[in-house]
């Protein structure tokens, strides 16, 4: 893998919950989806690409099941060789990743005691998840208030200038 490419990955990892970090991080993705693309015959360039889509699915930037697709178009191999290849990687990349961040999630939980007062202030914010990200003492009925004056176009202008590039 290119050090720009790895740059570039690590870069958007940045804004994935820490637990998906560190299991990707830990997963040595990189080494096996190279392994892989030796054991498929594929030469260094099209081993990047493979890289590459992996790294794409793995930062959210591509749905998993359009994977195989983008193997077969990216790398040029036939639908069936693509299919293997996203099968294999699944097994040895996805699926362990998957199942590290969910372990690592239920473990986080069962050391939290959620009660009732969480619930309704999640509702009462009507789905905002800032209500708990302040350690103020302020209320849930300040939080919303305050969330709810913000008027619509800010909110998508917000959003779309995440996408300017």
């Amino acid at each position: 893998m290119t050090e720009k490419l790895k740059q570039k990955i690590k870069e958007e990892m940045m804004n994935l919950p820490k637990e998906s970090q560190d299991a990707i991080n830990a997963s040595g993705w990189g080494v096996i989806s190279e392994e892989i693309g030796k054991k498929y015959l594929l030469e260094e360039s099209e081993i990047n690409d493979l890289q590459v889509e992996t790294g794409l699915v793995l930062i959210g930037l591509v749905d998993i099941d359009e994977y195989a697709q983008n193997i077969e178009n990216e790398i040029g191999t036939s639908k069936n060789e693509a299919e293997k290849i996203a099968k294999e990687i699944n097994q040895k990349i996805f699926q362990p990743i998957y199942n590290k961040v969910a372990e690592t999630i239920e473990n986080d939980l069962k050391s939290k005691k959620p009660n009732y007062k969480q619930t309704l202030d999640f509702i009462i914010s009507g789905g905002d998840y800032a209500v708990f990200l302040e350690n103020n003492n302020s209320s849930a009925e300040d939080k919303v208030l305050a969330t709810t004056t913000l008027n619509e176009s800010s909110r998508i202008n917000d959003i779309k200038n995440k996408f300017v590039i």
